[in-house]
């Protein structure tokens, strides 16, 4: 696994050229590569580079796809559009990736900006616990929208990751 910045995920403009250039420095050293994302707001651009050098992604549009199903996702957002997601990781995070790279931490008045449009918070719990619920409630407070939990844990992952080491995953 060679990981890229987690924060390309709030440009997701740059997500593609960067797994390309990565992945090109790897066909070097190995015989195939496969790429640990989902479009992630790439609108098709990361297909296109998957495509060109032969790699196969993670299905769907975004990792919540992956650890809550596309069908349940969907769902989510038909009920509620102004519906916000967060993982354990931004949930971990979210002072770092969320308010500080949103400069909420310094301009709290720029909530509505952001946030205004949104009605509740839905944290996709992998593997929650009191630590975890206590950030995902606080998280939540930072941005002033009411929390739901949706315990999801990690199968939809593991089955993607599976698919994509041994050669069945489905080609973008």
């Amino acid at each position: 696994m060679h990981p890229l910045p987690p924060l390309l995920h709030n440009q997701p403009q740059l997500i593609a050229g960067r797994v390309e250039s990565l992945a090109t420095d790897l066909f070097s050293r190995y015989e195939s590569v496969a790429v640990g994302y989902a479009d992630c707001g790439t609108y098709g651009a990361l297909d296109e580079v998957c495509a060109r050098l032969g790699m196969q992604r993670m299905a769907g549009l975004h990792c919540y796809d992956l650890y809550a199903g596309a069908e349940r996702m969907e769902r989510f957002f038909e009920e509620q559009p102004g519906t916000y997601v967060l993982t354990d990781f931004l949930v971990r995070s979210f002072a770092r990736t969320v308010l500080r790279e949103l400069g909420l931490d310094r301009y709290p008045e720029l909530r509505d900006s952001y946030f205004g449009s949104y009605t509740r918070v839905v944290w996709l719990a992998q593997e929650p616990d009191d630590e975890l619920h206590g950030l995902a409630r606080e998280a939540a407070e930072r941005i002033n929208l009411p929390l739901t939990v949706v315990e999801t844990g990690t199968c939809g992952l593991e089955r993607e990751m599976e698919a994509l080491l041994d050669g069945s995953g489905i080609e973008h």
